[in-house]
């Protein structure tokens, strides 16, 4: 697992695919209930999780790649809303995203005790859900100056082919998002998601140097993190990303 932060009371982590029960295409630590892998493992996987962060019950969403954000309070019910973003003011809940190749995004000002946690694929990035996030922790008092975020293990710009009309949009819809695509093969170009979104963020107001990107590409590294492109579309497990305050 890697982490982006040492903040007192924060609970945060990138999990990789390392150190679980699950086996074959979802091997090995795969948290993801909705991928098809065996109920027994994911329970197992989920048992290891809570045993090493006790006291802290985690908050899920249905991801349908847009850019709608919940607040989840003490009252959370375990229901999985459609969203792909969440904030919290609340001890003792950790706000938990699901990818295998989007890029997920932690946040959090400590001060204020307020932490949001992103599921950013290329919808939700044409999307600006960078930007709503930002605007859902301020609603709960983050103030924008004070917000750290830290983009985790995502597809790198290295892997990330898309239609060159895909690209076109990005660069018709998101200023700076030309600087960060470059030509691939016939009909295709190659974009850098996570040097977009870092834009997106600065533009929220967010200061350059509290902006971190954690991790390596994931379809480079699909031994270790999961990968959806590596897997060239079939079946493959999660990773959980995760931020909150302790209890």
């Amino acid at each position: 697992m890697l982490s982006a932060w040492d903040l007192n009371g924060v609970h945060h982590g990138f999990m990789s695919r390392l150190g679980g029960v699950s086996a074959g295409a979802w091997a090995s630590f795969n948290l993801s209930d909705l991928v098809g892998d065996d109920p027994t493992a994911v329970r197992i996987n989920w048992e290891n999780w809570r045993a090493a962060h006790p006291g802290m019950r985690v908050a899920r969403l249905k991801q349908v790649h847009g850019n709608t954000i919940r607040e989840i309070g003490t009252d959370y019910d375990g229901d999985r809303w459609s969203a792909d973003g969440m904030v919290t003011a609340s001890r003792g809940i950790a706000l938990g995203i699901f990818t295998a190749d989007c890029v997920p995004i932690l946040m959090v000002d400590e001060t204020r005790e307020v932490a949001g946690a992103l599921h950013a694929g290329w919808r939700g990035t044409l999307a600006d859900i960078a930007a709503e996030g930002v605007r859902a922790m301020m609603a709960l008092g983050a103030r924008p100056h004070a917000i750290r975020a830290a983009m985790g293990p995502a597809i790198g710009g290295c892997c990330f082919e898309v239609d060159a009309d895909l690209a076109e949009r990005f660069a018709r819809s998101i200023s700076h998002a030309r600087a960060y695509t470059r030509v691939g093969n016939p009909g295709k170009a190659y974009l850098d998601l996570r040097a977009i979104l870092r834009g997106q963020l600065e533009r929220a107001a967010l200061a350059p140097g509290a902006i971190a990107s954690v991790g390596p590409c994931t379809r480079c590294t699909a031994d270790r993190y999961f990968s959806r492109r590596a897997a060239r579309g079939t079946t493959t497990g999660l990773q959980m990303s995760f931020i909150g305050f302790g209890a």
